[in-house]
């Protein structure tokens, strides 16, 4: 079986990454598809500086992070205004990545469509 290149980082607290990834790949064998990553116990430098590494590792365009005002959203954006073509996603969730895992688009195009699918989701039910 030939390895998938890795289309997006994850990036969260814990075990946020690995643990989301591995729900990717249980439902779809897509896992691959992504690179966790995890910021504990790593100051904001540290943080930058290991998804800056893993972007150039990668080639990947895409990050997608847990928190939109959390230490791994705050690196990333950093980085998108160092890096033309470089889009950061924040608030993730299963749905997003499933749909983001699926799709054959380009990892920009696709993470917009899987935004936009993520969004509706998300729904309130009550008794």
């Amino acid at each position: 079986m030939v390895a998938q290149p890795v289309r997006a980082l994850v990036a969260g607290h814990g075990t946020f990454a690995a643990g989301i990834i591995s729900a990717v790949e249980q439902i779809t064998g897509l896992g691959g598809l992504f690179a966790p990553l995890s910021n504990t116990d790593l100051g904001a430098g540290d943080i930058r500086t290991m998804i800056a590494e893993a972007l150039d590792r990668t080639g990947a365009r895409v990050v997608f992070t847990d928190l939109p005002a959390g230490s791994c959203t705050m690196a990333v954006r950093r980085l998108v205004r160092e890096r033309p073509g470089l889009m950061l996603v924040t608030g993730v969730n299963l749905s997003l990545l499933l749909d983001f895992a699926m799709q054959p688009a380009e990892p920009v195009e696709a993470a917009r469509t899987a935004v936009e699918r993520a969004r509706s989701a998300i729904a309130v039910h009550e008794g």
